[in-house]
């Protein structure tokens, strides 16, 4: 009995060595697997955004278009109202299913500022449905389409943890006439 009193230390050293040695290793690779969780969601959040971000977009082009037929807007390429309803309609649907993965994955402040983003273009659309020729008006509502867009961009790069970007607006050369 002797013999195994003298070797209980040196087994209780294993035994604790053994407890630690897999108590790390489980903390380990509970650790790693929270990371690469929250790596997954927020590249779906991600995505979630841009696909939001590019169906609004969709509708914001439409509307430029139709705004050049009207009048109000220097866009290259009208679009006569009737020629872009069904388009306009594709884009609103598009719209929604984006909205609703918007809604369940996106920070409350994201969403916040996609919905004056949305409101800012339905004014858009708005306007062009009751066919106004006021190339003022039209350009305060770019104005604000475009202000909530930043602000949308901005708050997706704060969730995200992605350093301050580009305003998005492009200025471009006058046109020169011959």
């Amino acid at each position: 009995m002797s013999a195994f009193i003298q070797q209980l230390p040196a087994l209780i050293g294993v035994v604790i060595g053994a407890l630690g040695s897999y108590l790390a290793v489980m903390r380990g690779d509970q650790a790693r697997f929270r990371r690469e969780q929250a790596v997954r969601w927020e590249e779906r959040r991600l995505t979630v955004y841009a696909d939001y971000a590019r169906s609004l977009k969709k509708s914001v082009t439409l509307t430029y278009r139709v705004a050049a037929h009207l009048g109000n807007d220097p866009h290259p390429h009208p679009l006569s109202p009737e020629e872009a309803a069904p388009q306009l309609a594709e884009a609103t649907d598009a719209r929604d299913p984006a909205g609703e993965a918007l809604l369940m994955l996106g920070s409350p402040e994201v969403v916040e500022k996609a919905r004056a983003w949305v409101v800012a273009v339905m004014d858009m659309e708005g306007f062009l449905r009751d066919r106004t020729h006021s190339p003022e008006t039209w350009s305060g509502l770019l104005q604000r389409q475009r202000a909530a867009r930043e602000s949308y961009y901005a708050a997706v790069r704060r969730d995200v943890a992605l350093p301050p970007g580009h305003s998005g607006e492009w200025r471009l050369a006058p046109i020169r006439t011959p």
